[in-house]
């Protein structure tokens, strides 16, 4: 009756993550850290995870000689998100009806 939900999207820093770059065309590392109030390591280890299963771009460049990283969301990301979306909204409609 319950879909799976995608583990890569349980966690809360990668669930913010995939909604902040849902409504953005790219942010900023630094945009995202300040977001999701999370360590610059924790944010670079969970976008490596985002990157590694597809869910994120990631572009290293250099903006006055200071790195800047640059991550935008992928159509599988987009994908896989509303399918999280729908899921969740599965278990909330089912919720409801038992109340």
């Amino acid at each position: 009756m319950f879909n799976d939900l995608d583990p890569l999207l349980n966690s809360p820093v990668r669930l913010a993550v995939m909604s902040i770059l849902l409504t953005v065309k790219h942010a900023h590392f630094n945009d995202l850290l300040k977001e999701t109030q999370t360590t610059q390591g924790n944010l670079s280890h969970q976008l490596k995870k985002l990157h590694e299963a597809g869910y994120v771009q990631i572009e290293k460049t250099f903006k006055n000689n200071y790195p800047l990283t640059i991550i935008s969301i992928s159509q599988t990301g987009k994908k896989a998100f509303e399918v999280y979306v729908e899921n969740i909204k599965k278990y909330l409609h089912l919720n409801e009806n038992n109340t």
